[in-house]
């Protein structure tokens, strides 16, 4: 059963969007070994992504560019398994 959260659209959980038509935040974790990760947003909410499904925009294309604190542009989507992260955008 969806959260309070996962029923609130996107606009209402995150700040807007401050890098054009993505939110910003911050990779806090990566697991390597599973090629998923974890991005927090300004916000302080937490949402995961599965690098296989993501889509990565700008120069930074691999999995193996994206590094925990490092600065991302985001966007989400809605899945079998709640919000997720569908795009990726680096910022520094």
């Amino acid at each position: 059963m969806p959260t309070e959260d996962e029923k609130r659209p996107p606009e209402a959980i995150y700040s807007s969007p401050s890098s054009g038509k993505f939110y910003e935040g911050v990779i806090s974790r990566i697991f390597r070994g599973s090629r998923t990760g974890v991005i927090r947003s300004l916000s302080g909410r937490e949402v995961p992504f599965v690098f296989q499904h993501v889509q990565m925009v700008g120069p930074l294309r691999r999995f193996e560019d994206l590094h925990e604190g490092m600065t991302v542009g985001f966007d989400v989507g809605w899945t079998g398994s709640g919000l997720r992260i569908s795009v990726i955008r680096a910022l520094e």
